[in-house]
């Protein structure tokens, strides 16, 4: 497998690219108005959740594991809350208020644990840029309560010491390719091995999810099509999780934590997810 190129990427400069997309958004007029791909990711092992959206159930019992989208977003200002499943909204784990979706962009938004293992919400900017003929792009992400880790390809090491909640990404030869998550600088495997089929002029995102103190590290796989020349729009995606049942609320929900988290208004709500 040959990278014609590997970057590190922090989670602060994915989101200082999200917020100059959204600013062209949000200052455009009404008839320049975008919208955006929106994605999402259930990394909180253990953790199905409600989504309430201006104090209305709009979704129900949204499982760890699933990926959501994507769905063309318009702007707009929602108030949301996640709560556990049954639980009322006075009981929210997470909510957000008076939060506008941003437009112009192609986001995945990770609900997963934070190195202490802590739930929290991070946007990722999904690098959408053509890939060269016979190539794909491969990004992983690391969204799991886990310490540093490297990932490799047939053995060998091709992204190394990542950390929560960066990712690093390359564009390689398009192919079946034997992939695993060990400890940063050792051999002892914590994820994997997993077979991932890289298909020409696509980006698979892998995401590193759960806890290795509870013993729930997982991956869950995302694919974004229709980078094998330049696009006429925004590039979509597929879950990679087929059957989900998710209505537009549940992308309002992931648009409006960007633009909250942006602006450093989520709440993190009394009531805490449990954790193993």
């Amino acid at each position: 497998m040959q990278f014609s190129y590997f970057r590190r990427v922090a989670a602060g400069g994915a989101v200082a690219a999200l917020a100059f997309a959204g600013v062209g958004a949000l200052t455009a007029g009404p008839a320049y108005a975008a919208t955006s791909k929106v994605s999402v990711v259930h990394g909180i092992p253990d953790t199905p959740v409600d989504v309430y959206v201006n104090g209305k159930k709009t979704l129900d019992n949204f499982k760890p594991g699933d990926v959501a989208g994507p769905l063309n977003l318009e702007e707009g200002d929602y108030d949301i809350a996640l709560t556990k499943p049954g639980e009322p909204i006075g009981s929210a784990i997470l909510k957000v208020d008076n939060a506008a979706v941003p437009g112009g962009a192609n986001v995945s938004i990770a609900a997963h644990l934070d190195a202490a293992g802590q739930p929290k919400i991070t946007p990722f900017v999904n690098d959408v840029s053509k890939v060269d003929a016979g190539k794909a792009r491969l990004i992983v992400r690391h969204t799991a309560a886990a310490p540093a880790v490297d990932v490799r390809a047939g053995g060998t090491p091709v992204f190394e010491d990542l950390t929560n909640p960066n990712e690093a990404k390359g564009d390689v030869d398009a192919g079946e390719v034997k992939a695993d998550v060990v400890l940063a600088g050792t051999d002892t495997v914590a994820i994997g091995p997993a077979d991932l089929n890289l298909k020409e002029g696509t980006a698979t995102i892998v995401y590193a999810i759960g806890s290795a103190e509870g013993k729930t590290l997982d991956v869950v796989a995302q694919t974004i099509t229709g980078l094998h020349s330049a696009p006429g729009g925004v590039p979509s995606g597929d879950g990679g999780q087929a059957g989900t049942g998710v209505d537009t609320w549940w992308y309002v929900l992931t648009g409006a934590g960007v633009l909250l988290l942006l602006g450093g208004g989520v709440r993190m709500a009394t009531a805490r997810t449990g954790r193993k």
